[in-house]
């Protein structure tokens, strides 16, 4: 069986981190699936989604982390061509990609204790953003 579920979204953009363990959670829980896998995309080029421990310290070392490697005040030939200012938001996002699949134990997600699902928007500005679920298993 597989269900299609979606996550809608306020983003604010400039690396900002958003906890959607608890919709995933509820999503998987509402899907009727008992084992399986969700896959959890992100219809964008300049948003991610990972897992972390989602807590003040470890989300900023994240920010900072992506400061370092890819400088929001870099030289990027995409600003060029485009005038957008957001060619570091294309590198972030490419660097953890668009989805995750998270294994489906008798209803619930197996993530570990201290592990949290979590949106990424790299992008200069707020959107609105829809998270795509699919859900399979039996």
């Amino acid at each position: 069986m597989v269900n299609t579920k979606y996550i809608q979204l306020q983003a604010r953009g400039n690396t900002d981190i958003l906890d959607i363990s608890s919709q995933v959670t509820a999503a998987v829980r509402e899907s009727g699936i008992n084992d399986g896998t969700v896959t959890i995309f992100c219809p964008s080029s300049t948003s991610s989604v990972t897992t972390i421990e989602f807590e003040s310290g470890c989300l900023q070392d994240l920010t900072r982390l992506f400061e370092e490697m890819v400088s929001s005040t870099g030289d990027y030939a995409h600003n060029y061509r485009w005038g957008d200012g957001n060619g570091h938001s294309h590198l972030r996002a490419s660097l953890l990609g668009p989805s995750i699949t998270i294994p489906i134990i008798e209803r619930q997600l197996c993530l570990g204790t201290w592990q949290q699902v979590i949106f990424i928007d790299f992008d200069v500005r707020a959107r609105s953003r829809r998270i795509v679920l699919q859900i399979m298993g039996d």
